[in-house]
């Protein structure tokens, strides 16, 4: 499916001396794309057939693009689509959450190589910080010979103001406090020895989304992320726009109705953290939440209500964002199978129908396609953005 009708990241240009600028568009016109031959890449990207000819060529002898099968059936000469190298590129990716620190290395399509996870009751820098000293040089080892040759990077994604709403996981103010002041940037590249990039976990979900995921289909929507508490990010144009100080699609902090007739935030109404205390408050093990594989048969008891009050506050939810941007779609994820997801979003586009939308002109609800893996795919994405790809606008 073309991914939708908005003029590609830049126009290119033959002009001497700007190499990288071309190639970077290359690679971003296939990575949004798929496969194309080098006149689709000259059409798209306002190129001479030589110059993206040139391009190609070059792309491929440095192991990034892989050539595929002739496509015959025209007059002249059959047209040879160029793919991106899975292989040609790796990147790790760090997220640090509020209940477990996960690391994943992907390839150049996003696949996830290899992960592994620190879980802990809340986070603290010493544990977190000692985990990824260990953990970032055996997934190094792990990536195999060659690997520090291919690495993009290291993408590091972290809750918004991580030390707040500590009551809500049972997060002792003092432990929980020493994230304010630290450079985590600065400590992650100190105990990894690798230049970092730092963003908020919820945007970098959205990020894993759009490079990776269903976000290509759509030039404008909102991503809601389901996690131990609600976030979000915002693609406008097609490109993920973060805002003047990173936390554009603070979804969680939405106001919505509460029970006592006045207002509370979004996150306190559609956060995986309620779910977990109505399973402690029963006497149950909530553990299972965060235990993969996920298989969530066991708590249907309380996923069940979870689910419907969920979609009934991400209705109104919806409502507040169509009324503020005119977005196509509103895509939902988290960190939940993905049976519970599809019960998610049924239940959000069932809700839709009894909220008053007059007025406004209501995105289509549809499913998230990364899963629980989203943040630190995106994380991983950050620094082959930053390397291989255009920047877009609005991202900082």
């Amino acid at each position: 499916m073309d991914p939708s009708p908005v003029r590609d990241v830049s126009a290119g240009v033959n002009q001497t001396g700007i190499r990288d600028h071309n190639e970077r568009l290359v690679l971003s016109l296939i990575q949004r794309h798929g496969a194309l031959a080098s006149a689709e890449v000259a059409r798209r990207a306002n190129l001479s057939p030589q110059t993206a000819s040139t391009i190609t060529r070059k792309l491929e002898s440095d192991g990034l693009l892989l050539k595929g099968e002739p496509m015959r059936g025209r007059v002249g000469k059959p047209s040879v689509p160029m793919a991106l190298n899975p292989a040609g590129v790796v990147s790790i990716g760090v997220n640090i959450g509020r209940r477990s620190a996960e690391l994943a290395a992907i390839d150049f399509a996003g696949h996830v190589l290899h992960q592994t996870r620190l879980d802990y009751r809340y986070p603290t820098p010493g544990p977190v910080m000692a985990f990824l000293g260990r953990a970032i040089p055996d997934m190094l080892d792990r990536l195999g010979p060659g690997a520090r040759g291919r690495l993009a990077g290291l993408g590091v994604s972290a809750p918004f103001e991580l030390w707040n709403w500590l009551q809500l996981v049972d997060a002792p103010a003092a432990e929980m406090d020493r994230w304010r002041g630290l450079d985590l940037r600065a400590a992650i590249c100190a105990v990894s020895g690798l230049d970092v990039v730092l963003e908020n976990d919820a945007t970098a979900a959205c990020i894993a989304e759009q490079v990776f995921g269903r976000g290509r289909e759509f030039a404008d929507y909102a991503y809601i992320f389901i996690g131990s508490f609600v976030g979000g990010g915002v693609v406008l144009n097609g490109a993920v726009f973060t805002g003047r100080t990173g936390n554009a699609g603070a979804f969680g902090s939405l106001p919505v109705p509460d029970r006592s007739g006045g207002a509370s935030q979004l996150l306190h109404h559609a956060s995986l953290y309620t779910l977990e205390r109505a399973i402690t408050d029963a006497g149950e093990d909530p553990r299972q939440l965060w235990t993969y594989p996920q298989d969530w048969t066991a708590i249907e008891a309380h996923l069940a209500p979870w689910v419907e009050g969920t979609a009934r506050n991400l209705a109104l939810g919806v409502t507040a964002i169509s009324a503020v941007l005119d977005v196509e779609a509103v895509l939902i994820d988290g960190a939940f199978p993905q049976a519970t997801r599809a019960r998610i979003v049924a239940a959000t586009r069932a809700a839709m129908a009894g909220v008053d939308t007059r007025g406004l002109a209501p995105p289509r609800i549809e499913e998230g396609s990364i899963g629980r893996n989203a943040r630190a795919v995106g994380s991983a994405a950050l620094p082959v953005m930053s390397k291989y790809l255009l920047g877009q606008p609005g991202f900082r």
